[in-house]
Order: C-alpha cells, then sequence, then structure tokens
C-alpha cells in the first residue's frame, strides 16, 4: 500500500496536506498499522504541527528565517553554496535541522493524530515547486 503525494507549494510556509492522507489511509482498509510519510526532496521538511491557529505556522515561518536567514544577510557569509539563490543553503540547513520523514500509527483505519494535530509539508525554498511526498502503510 503505497501512493505518492503531489504538493504544490507557492514559496515559503507550512502546506497541510493532513485531509489527503486520511483520506488515502481510510480507503486502504486497514485497520491497525503503521503511516510512513517521506518527502522526496532536499529542501522542505515534514511536519506534525498545530492546526487550529495560523498564526503557528506563521510564527514557525518567521523563527525559521531568524535563525537560517537568506545567504545575502552578511551573518551568512561564509556559506560557499550560493548559486542556486540566497534561500538554497538556508533550505538545505533548515531540511538538516527537521524531519523529512514521519511515521504516524493507523488505529480504526484512521491516523492516529491529536485532536490539533496537522500533517505539513514545510517549503524552505521562496520560489514555487511541485513537491512529492512517498507514503507507505506497513500492516
Amino acid at each position: 500500500m503505497q501512493i505518492t503525494f503531489t504538493l504544490q507549494t507557492r514559496g515559503q510556509g507550512l502546506y497541510e496536506f493532513t485531509r489527503q492522507v486520511t483520506c488515502w489511509v481510510s480507503g486502504q482498509g486497514v485497520d491497525a498499522g503503521l503511516l510512513t510519510l517521506f518527502v522526496r526532496h532536499t529542501s522542505c521538511s515534514l511536519l506534525i504541527q498545530e492546526n487550529a491557529d495560523p498564526e503557528v505556522q506563521t510564527d514557525l515561518r518567521n523563527f525559521f528565517h531568524r535563525l537560517v536567514p537568506p545567504t545575502s544577510d552578511p551573518s551568512m557569509s561564509y556559506l560557499t553554496h550560493t548559486y542556486e539563490g540566497p534561500d538554497d543553503m538556508p533550505a538545505h540547513i533548515k531540511v538538516a535541522m527537521m524531519p523529512v520523514s514521519l511515521s504516524i500509527p493507523i488505529s480504526n483505519g484512521r491516523p492516529v493524530l491529536g485532536t490539533w494535530q496537522g500533517i505539513y509539508l514545510f517549503e524552505h525554498r521562496d520560489a514555487p515547486h511541485q513537491r512529492q511526498v512517498a507514503a507507505h502503510i506497513s500492516s
């Protein structure tokens, strides 16, 4: 039981795709198992994060931008991988700090998520991208 989710981003930010994952899992006929998600890129991450208040997503984006600014920021002058744009190497650094895969239990045919938890792709590049997230269920 595998699928690849394709997500279109519009630049840096968090993109929730909980509903797509939940619908797919519920259609697989698995009562109990383990869902693994893996993003197939080196400049975006996966997160489980609060999905009730959009300010959480704004604050996370702002925090990581402040923690790892673009290479055009003087504090990042030590970086050498700059030919793909000022957001590229910072994106790789952010990915090194955040998960690129998630494991989520399945119970009663649904991912076991808390009331306010959502599944997000965290895009670290400025330009829009089409991202792929591979999903696999082990039962």
